[in-house]
């Protein structure tokens, strides 16, 4: 009995064929369902494509040559960033720098700029690299009681930032209006204005970048113009950037100027915002040239905010340093001081700053919703709509503002304690996004080629820990300042230790503690490694 022709065998041959590929087909389906299924900064629809102009290679490992109007697809990220420098908190620890200490740490202010946007550089990388943003890694990489402290803690330190920024614009509102509204009202409207500033997103992310391009440029003008009202002096100014200086007397605005530098909740907003162009994480030319875009554009962006920190500290020290006001001045007053010290003119000197101070806190309180919405959604991989995301963010940081504004309505002293307790839980906060930061980006298994060399990663842990100390001299000061109950102690003590534990918990997980320390740690506290 003769064997199958060569004909059936074709045939089988077609039909196994044909079945790999349904196969192939259900896997590809499969795996996009789901893609759908988790959390993503933005949909592909929503993304920008960038275009090549005049580049055209087979080979996907090569970076293209630079291009004035490639950098310019991939500019917008970075100064949304930026945002966060300038917020209505940062301006009043720039202020207090200049009238209690003068020009003198003007120094300090650029390299704590630098250190920030070394920090800001490698959220923008991890973003890029692995096509997810911090939030989402962290819900992958750390176990789920590691997750949710860790998402708890960054919610904390959003909440802390957003009431300063909506308080600083209510503020800003409250001066504009001659005080005819109440700090409460403005509070309402800063609430209502973000929902419409983020409307904007619906017409394309685009807008949304032009829309926070004014807000910006308009501090510039606004704060530019009080720089030349004042009219600083030159040669101080230069000596302060040049010349280190530092006194006893000023060390508590010195740590506020560092602190105020890195905001938890902006590090794992711009690994988000960077997602928002179109990059295949599998071409690693690509890839690479967004890095170097993006790199471009944060140095730029931060330079800018460099210049109007500059020109707020520089206005204050040359009106109110060595004066009695220096120790008194805050948010709350600094327009009323810089009115009876630079008078009225064409253009009154309060108007300009309620104009930059409510341009400062509108951006502020916009990308902190930005933000909210991708903590949230990275961390407890929430399938919502972008509005409903949007109302229970801001919901959570309205809520205690508007009690804020009307117990702390009259009084501009327990505004200025308020502001003390609030720069305290941000500062607490740090070490929360530093640490996955630094830890994420050095794994070869997340980053793959894209991860830091040695020298980088040994440069960023030195600044983390700068930053970690400094804000640990910040708190160790407030609270020796103000526990007065033994109870109190003990609660704070009590937390203390439980907050170092989790914080060398999280170190242990990155390798930067020795191996025999590491091993003493549970295997069920360690990576999940998926």
């Amino acid at each position: 009995m003769s064997g199958p022709s060569r004909e059936d065998n074709s045939k089988e041959d077609e039909r196994g064929e044909e079945k790999e590929e349904e196969g192939n087909r259900l896997l590809e389906v499969e795996g996009e369902l789901d893609e759908d299924e988790e959390e993503r900064a933005y949909e592909s629809g929503e993304k920008i494509v960038v275009v090549d102009f005049e580049f055209d290679s087979v080979d996907d490992s090569i970076v293209p040559p630079f291009s004035w109007k490639k950098l310019w697809m991939f500019t917008g990220p970075g100064f949304l960033m930026s945002i966060a420098f300038l917020d209505p908190g940062n301006l009043e620890g720039d202020l207090q720098a200049g009238a209690i200490a003068g020009y003198s740490l003007l120094w300090l202010l650029m390299w704590a700029t630098f250190m920030g946007l070394l920090i800001q550089l490698l959220s923008a990388r991890i973003g890029v690299a692995t096509g997810r943003h911090l939030a989402e890694l962290c819900r992958d990489e750390y176990p789920n009681w590691a997750r949710y402290v860790l998402w708890f803690m960054a919610e904390l330190a959003l909440i802390g930032a957003d009431i300063q920024e909506v308080i600083g614009s209510a503020i800003a509102i409250q001066i504009l209006s001659r005080g005819v509204l109440p700090l409460w009202a403005g509070v309402l409207i800063t609430a209502s204005d973000c929902f419409f500033f983020l409307f904007l997103e619906n017409y394309g992310v685009r807008k949304l970048e032009a829309a926070f391009a004014v807000l910006i440029a308009t501090m510039a003008l606004s704060f530019a113009w009080m720089f030349g009202d004042a009219k600083p002096s030159g040669k101080e100014l230069m000596m302060g950037i040049l010349i280190p200086r530092l006194s006893s007397k000023t060390i508590r605005q010195a740590v506020g100027v560092v602190g105020c530098v890195i905001m938890p909740h902006n590090v794992f907003l711009h690994s988000a915002l960077v997602q928002s162009r179109k990059i295949d994480p599998d071409k690693k030319g690509r890839v690479q040239e967004a890095i170097n875009y993006y790199s471009i554009e944060s140095t730029v962006a931060l330079a800018v905010t460099f210049m109007i920190n500059l020109f707020v500290t520089t206005v204050f020290a040359k009106g109110f340093y060595g004066t009695k006001q220096a120790n008194t001045i805050g948010l709350v007053n600094a327009g009323q001081y810089l009115e009876e010290k630079y008078g009225g003119g064409l253009f009154p000197i309060l108007y300009i700053w309620g104009i930059g101070l409510l341009a400062a806190g509108q951006s502020s309180t916009i990308t902190g919703t930005y933000a909210g919405q991708f903590i949230m959604g990275g961390f407890l991989n929430l399938r919502l709509k972008k509005w409903l995301r949007a109302l229970i963010t801001r919901s959570c940081a309205i809520v205690p503002t508007i009690i804020v504004a009307i117990v702390f309505n009259s009084s501009e002293a327990s505004l200025d304690v308020l502001n003390e307790w609030l720069n305290v839980l941000q500062s607490i906060q740090i070490p929360f996004a530093l640490i996955p930061l630094l830890t994420l980006v050095s794994k070869e298994r997340i980053m793959g080629s894209f991860k830091v060399g040695p020298v980088l990663e040994r440069v960023a842990w030195t600044v983390a820990a700068l930053i970690i100390v400094i804000n640990g001299y910040l708190l160790v000061d407030f609270f020796l300042s103000e526990v007065n109950s033994i109870l109190f102690g003990f609660v704070a003590c009590s937390c203390t230790v439980s907050y170092i534990a989790f914080i060398v918990y999280l170190i242990s997980q990155s390798g930067a503690l020795p191996s025999g320390l590491v091993d003493r740690f549970p295997k069920r506290f360690s990576f999940s490694g998926n």
